[in-house]
Parts: C-alpha cells; structure tokens; sequence
C-alpha cells in the first residue's frame, strides 16, 4: 500500500517561501554586481539631481545655431544641397535605381528645411 501523508496548509506555504528565497538568493548571487552598479546609479541620479537643471537657458550656443542655420540656409546650404542631388543622380544612373536619387533629394531637402523644422520642434509657445 500507498502511504499518504498529509501536508498541512502552512507546511505547503512554509515550503512554498522557502523555494522562492532560495531562488531569489540565487539570483542575487548570481547578479550581485549588475545590482550593485544598478543601485549605485540610482543613488547617484537621485543625489546629483539638482546638477542636471544647470544651464537650462540655451543662450551659450545661441550664435553657433545662428551661424550654422545661416550656412545651411544660405550659398552654402544650397552648394551642399545641389551636391547631395547631383551625386545621388549619379549614384542612380550608375547603379540604374531611382532610390539613389530619392536619398539624394531627401539629403538635400534635410539640409534646407532641417533646421526650421527642429527649431519649431523643441521651440514650444509656451
């Protein structure tokens, strides 16, 4: 005959506890390092906070945005812009496929409107 033996409700939850601190110990033995760094990190973002609020303004490189939106604008942005077609009409004659040609437009469209379109983007009416 078969014995049975009868597993009380807490025998079954205290086994139940036991096997799941069992795996959760082995996880963290096993991840010690990677919970260590995660931690550690945490902490630091919560202690240096306030350092990331510093020179919120935008005015630093005012004038490096200016000049450089005035190049991609101006001669200069259309010599590029005319560049990136005319190789792209190149590339598609060579390699007999219009996507070349699309790359190229859109390269220089990019080059032309990029700047307007970013500065609308993340200039917000507030």
């Amino acid at each position: 005959m078969i014995k049975q033996t009868e597993i009380s409700l807490l025998d079954a939850l205290k086994l139940t506890f036991q096997l799941a601190l069992q795996k959760t110990q082995k996880f963290f033995t096993k991840h010690y390092k990677d919970a260590l760094i995660f931690f550690g990190l945490l902490v630091a973002l919560v202690v240096f906070q306030e350092a990331s609020f510093a020179g919120t303004d935008g005015d630093d490189f005012a004038d490096i945005y200016t000049k450089l939106e005035s190049w991609s604008k101006g001669t200069l942005g259309k010599v590029i812009a005319l560049g990136m077609f005319l190789v792209g009409l190149a590339t598609g004659v060579v390699q007999q496929s219009i996507i070349a040609v699309v790359i190229g437009i859109s390269g220089a469209l990019s080059l032309y409107y990029g700047p307007a379109i970013i500065n609308s983007v993340v200039s917000g009416i507030v």
